[in-house]
């Protein structure tokens, strides 16, 4: 399989500004967060959330910074947390934290690396993340593959929580191929820019292809209409 090599790193102090939870974790909006964690843990009575995918609408509505900052906040609360990049097409995550793109996901899903081999250490507690690694020809056929439900059986056996920021819904396949693979799942709504038939239409793709859609984060909302972030089930 023919792989490309991933962008280069960013300069850290562009991408540290988005994690909020780590540099103030006393602020309103890591408390919001904070809260999206509780009601995603207590959003199942007799199952336990392992793993979670994060997904949106469009691209540029702040799934992957909503993805970095609720993996900060299950790391501060002891767990052990792997954090996914699975957008193979426009990996962004490498320089939210600031570590390699060379080797990822799918260099574990084309059997050339573990989970361990591939994984980058953050400097969060507890907070693990794998890269996407090479760009592949074929993402949406990758995540659907017997070795993605192999990466899932390994990856339970290392973390409490495995995390995955995928790629838009309305643009590529690549969520709702992940999505029933995953005990749960968020779609990211930014206030003022999504449209709601583009919202409706995410959530009608995730829903047809099995997810459990946990709920709604609705971000970049005024404060004086509430604060930036909040959660609600999917009733």
């Amino acid at each position: 399989m023919a792989l490309r090599r991933g962008k280069k790193k960013q300069a850290p102090g562009q991408a540290q500004r988005k994690l909020v939870t780590k540099t103030n974790p006393k602020s309103p909006i890591s408390e919001q967060y904070r809260t999206i964690r509780t009601n995603i843990t207590f959003s199942t009575v007799d199952e336990t959330i392992r793993s979670l995918m994060i997904t949106s609408a469009s691209p540029a509505e702040g799934k992957s910074t909503t993805t970095a900052n609720l993996a900060i906040t299950f790391a501060q609360q002891g767990m052990r947390v792997l954090l996914v990049d699975s957008d193979m097409r426009k990996p962004t995550m490498q320089y939210t934290f600031n570590v390699p793109n060379n080797i990822g996901l799918t260099n574990v899903l084309a059997k050339q690396k573990t989970i361990k081999e591939a994984v980058s250490r953050t400097d969060v507690s507890g907070l693990e993340m794998l890269s996407s690694g090479p760009i592949p020809p074929n993402p949406a056929e990758l995540l659907g593959s017997r070795a993605m439900k192999e990466f899932f059986k390994e990856a339970y056996m290392l973390y409490d929580m495995v995390i995955f920021d995928t790629p838009p819904v309305l643009a590529v396949t690549d969520a709702q191929v992940l999505a029933n693979q995953c005990d749960g799942a968020v779609l990211v709504v930014n206030s003022g820019k999504t449209e709601v038939d583009a919202a409706a239409k995410a959530k009608e793709l995730l829903e047809a292809a099995n997810a459990r859609l946990l709920g709604v984060v609705l971000n970049n909302r005024s404060l004086k209409e509430s604060n930036y972030y909040y959660y609600y089930g999917n009733k």
